[in-house]
Parts: C-alpha cells; structure tokens; sequence
C-alpha cells in the first residue's frame, strides 16, 4: 500500500524558452499532459534530477518545429502520496492493476493496447507506452475517490486524486560503451498529478551556459 513520501526532490521540465520564462515568472503554469502513451500516465512531467536529460528532450522539440528555443523549468517537488514504482510493494500494485485491467478488457471483449516503438529517430524502446499508461490509468481509476459517489452526503464533484505523484526509472538509449548495462538515456521519470507538490520554479543555472553558446553560434 503507498505511505505519504516526505522526500523533497528536484525535477526538470523540457518545454518552449518562451514558456518556461512565463512560468517562472508566474505568469504561466506548465500544463499536465493526458495522451493515451504517457509513460506514466497523466500529469505535469519532470527528468528527476537531470536539467541536461530536459534539455536534451526540449532540443528534440525544437528540430521538429514544435518549439523555436529550447528551456527547462527547474521545480522543487514534494513527492507527498507517491506511487513509486521504484519500491517493490509499488511495483506490486501496479502488477495488480494490470490483471484487473485484464480481466475488465476480456469481459468487454476488448483488446489490450499495447506498447510499441514509435516511428521517430529509429526508437527500439517502445517509447509509445500504450499498456503502460492505461494500466497507471486503471489504477488510478480503483483509487482516486469519486465524489460523485458521496452525493448521499451532499457532496459531488471531480475525483480527488489519491496519489499527488507518481515515480519511475526508465532504460532508454544506447549503451555507455560495448558490453555495458548502463544506458545513455535512463532516467527516472515523474508525472504531479497535484499541482500543489510543485513548491517552486528556476531557472537551471548549469544551463544558461548552454544556453548562451546556442545563442553565440546562431549570431
């Protein structure tokens, strides 16, 4: 069962430049994303303690047009109810949540989704994480309390999100170097599905050098 986490950790958000100065400025806030391959389900997502890993994804961004500068959000996060798949007793829930999911598909007569690599830079990671994310999905559905089921109690309304976040590590890319079982884009993952745990904003200082030299080469 998940215990309230009292860690305080650092995440780094890839977005727009633009974007990024709005919402560190207050003038914005970073919306949560809800597609059907999130990988770990809905949520505002961060590279937990990588700025480059954010920058990195944002510049991915940038060559396809989606966005004209690259920036990161640097956030102080409080993981407060974290569904942490990086625990075994997590990890369990979630194993749980998808033979639930099973079953609830079989009785439809529905086919699962799946996960699958996506068409873009050659992916071998399944990045398109369909199951995954309905999976994450299905539990939140058995968990968040539904206030429409308190109406007897004069109360209705939207779900109150029972996990504020959710945490993941990831194996992504190519190998360090021949043989090796670290790779070059592993990262742990978080989605705040509670605004409310994002305690503040920056700007990633060990950044603006890199910034500034993307700057200096377009001049």
């Amino acid at each position: 069962m998940s215990r309230r986490n009292t860690a305080f950790v650092l995440g780094y958000h890839g977005c727009d430049r633009k974007l990024a100065d709005k919402v560190i400025k207050g003038k914005a806030s970073l919306a949560p994303s809800d597609s059907k391959f999130d990988w770990v389900g809905p949520g505002i997502y961060f590279w937990e303690a990588d700025p480059l890993r954010a920058w990195e994804w944002a510049e991915s961004r940038c060559r396809d047009g989606s966005y004209a500068e690259p920036g990161v959000v640097g956030a102080i996060i409080d993981l407060r109810e974290c569904l942490d798949l990086l625990t075994r007793e997590d990890q369990e829930l979630v194993r749980d949540a998808h033979a639930s999911m099973v079953t609830f598909y079989t009785k439809a007569g529905k086919s699962l989704p799946t996960n699958r690599n996506s068409k873009r830079d050659g992916d071998t990671d399944r990045k398109i994480r369909e199951l995954d994310c309905a999976v994450i999905k299905h539990l939140h559905s058995i968990m968040d309390y539904d206030f429409d089921e308190a109406e007897a109690e004069g109360e209705a309304g939207d779900p109150i999100p029972f996990y504020d976040t959710v945490r993941a590590m990831f194996t992504e890319g190519e190998p360090l170097y021949e043989g090796a079982a670290f790779y070059r884009q592993s990262h742990v993952q978080i989605a705040v599905r509670n605004p409310d745990c994002i305690r503040g904003v920056f700007h990633p200082p060990e950044l603006e050098e890199r910034r500034l030299a993307m700057i200096a080469a377009r001049a």
